[in-house]
């Protein structure tokens, strides 16, 4: 705690941002991070608490008073190595994580909190522009070999892991490109693809071998371009597989005209605007260009379909959540150090978007096989159960809706070819503890990130594959270094 005053003496200052009038005519990123003197300001409003309730609630665990008060020192490389001791990706989380270590912040309890992730944000900023963000290859081999099945960031956490503990490991992902959602979900307005590139061209230095253009496990037909490798061959092949291919099964809302045209799951949309920055031709792209556009979720896909469609240049966007608006602010003395449930406002939707909420659609109304509109009814929350409300029914147009109400798990055809259990909610079934840590049915299979675990934040899926590199590791060698 460099300065003892500096949460007294000083307010919390948010991140700067382009215009919207300005950023809505482009896909790049518009959030600035905080300048040095700005930095060190609100990392000296970090308070000596005792209990850093901050780290705790960090999924991966970051060391957050050590580097607030190391800014605050202008000590930046040093600020930089804390981070990075946790955390394999910062500018990912600095980016687009929703900061559940601020929610815990003790000054969160009657102020505002440190800005925690602006601090990440502009650290790691400047050690990439100070080349401070090396390959650290490992300086002996162990002879054994890794497969990690996608390379989202619990894929591509657990593959930079394994490889510093000296282990050849190759990384299969089905796409053209490497990335997972931060490729092909997270908007580049949100995430520029770069910061994925850099990291790319650190872990084929470290030794990590990328495969794109992969599919695991049997197909009856493989698209055009398309490698197929069977799991008889990965464990012909390899010493050990970690499953890390996400939760791909989009929810799907299966009322009476659901077939019609326009009505497209927000990952049937989303990966193709970012295909387009990429500079990828598509022969017939979803466009709300001049389109009455319905975004049905109101989470983070939700919206980054919001900010996606107003760029595009739709002529209304609203978006729909089934439950009740929740309160602007939340009960502090109720919820701190715990994420509260409260009124988010994203930067999409202060560029232009109608929210709507209780509502549920009963129907998509179209005419010659093009939806046209939906019909919704009110909801209402009685006894702890959402119930419609009488007479409420409401026609709205919608030229596109767009499905985006979360995901409900992996795609179970690899997890049976491997012979995988699963839990209840079709997810590999792979403990934590640490008896058996990420360990599936199968001896030498783990299974990491949202494809274990469920739909959940990157820096859950950073913090798993972390953890399921230590288990393979320990599975490998009898033991591990690697921070569990």
């Amino acid at each position: 705690m460099g300065k003892i005053t500096g949460f007294l003496e000083f307010a919390r200052v948010e991140e700067s941002s382009e215009r919207v009038e300005l950023r809505l005519h482009h896909h790049r990123e518009f959030v600035q991070h905080l300048s040095p003197e700005q930095a060190r300001q609100q990392g000296s409003r970090c308070m000596d608490c005792g209990t850093p309730f901050c780290h705790n609630s960090c999924p991966v665990n970051n060391v957050i008073p050590d580097f607030n008060d190391l800014v605050y020192q202008d000590d930046w490389q040093r600020a930089s190595t804390v981070l990075h001791a946790t955390n394999n990706f910062p500018e990912f989380t600095g980016r687009i994580c929703p900061a559940p270590c601020e929610a815990a912040c003790t000054l969160n309890i009657n102020s505002q909190p440190v800005g925690i992730k602006s601090i990440e944000h502009a650290i790691i900023d400047r050690a990439w522009a100070e080349g401070w963000v090396q390959p650290q290859p490992a300086a002996h081999r162990t002879g054994k070999r890794v497969a990690v099945i996608g390379s989202g960031p619990a894929g591509l956490a657990a593959a930079q892991q394994l490889a510093r503990a000296g282990h050849a490991v190759t990384v299969f992902e089905k796409n053209e490109s490497i990335g997972g959602l931060l490729r092909f979900g997270i908007p580049d307005f949100k995430l520029e693809k770069s910061h994925i590139d850099r990291r790319i061209d650190q872990l084929i230095a470290e030794g990590v071998v990328f495969r794109t253009n992969t599919l695991v496990g049997a197909v009856q037909e493989a698209p055009q371009g398309v490698t197929v490798v069977s799991p008889e061959e990965l464990h012909r092949s390899f010493d050990a597989l970690l499953l890390a291919g996400g939760a791909e099964t989009s929810r799907d809302l299966p009322v009476p005209g659901r077939d019609l045209a326009g009505v497209h799951f927000a990952m049937e949309y989303l990966p193709q605007q970012n295909r387009a920055n990429a500079g990828v031709a598509l022969p017939a792209p979803i466009s709300a260009q001049g389109k009455h556009v319905i975004v049905i979720g109101g989470g983070d896909t939700g919206s980054d379909c919001v900010g996606t469609a107003n760029r595009q240049g739709a002529a209304s966007v609203v978006q729909f959540e089934l439950l009740p608006m929740p309160p602007q602010h939340e009960d502090k003395a109720l919820t701190w150090p715990y994420w509260p449930v409260k009124l988010r406002t994203s930067s999409s939707h202060q560029e232009g978007c109608e929210r709507e909420f209780a509502i549920a659609t009963k129907a998509f109304n179209g005419a010659q096989g093009q939806v046209t509109g939906l019909t919704t009814v009110r909801m209402q929350m009685q006894n702890g159960q959402l119930t419609e409300v009488a007479g409420t029914e409401q026609h709205w147009p919608a030229d596109l809706v767009l499905l985006a109400m979360g995901f409900t798990g992996p795609r179970p055809e690899l997890l049976a070819q491997l012979g995988v259990a699963t839990d209840a909610r079709g997810n590999a079934q792979a403990s934590t503890d640490a008896a058996h840590g990420y360990a599936t049915s199968v001896p030498g299979v783990f299974a990491a990130g949202d494809m274990r675990r469920g739909q959940s934040l990157i820096v859950w899926a950073i913090r798993e594959g972390r953890q399921a590199a230590r288990a393979v590791d320990a599975f490998l060698m009898g033991s591990s270094q690697l921070p569990r």
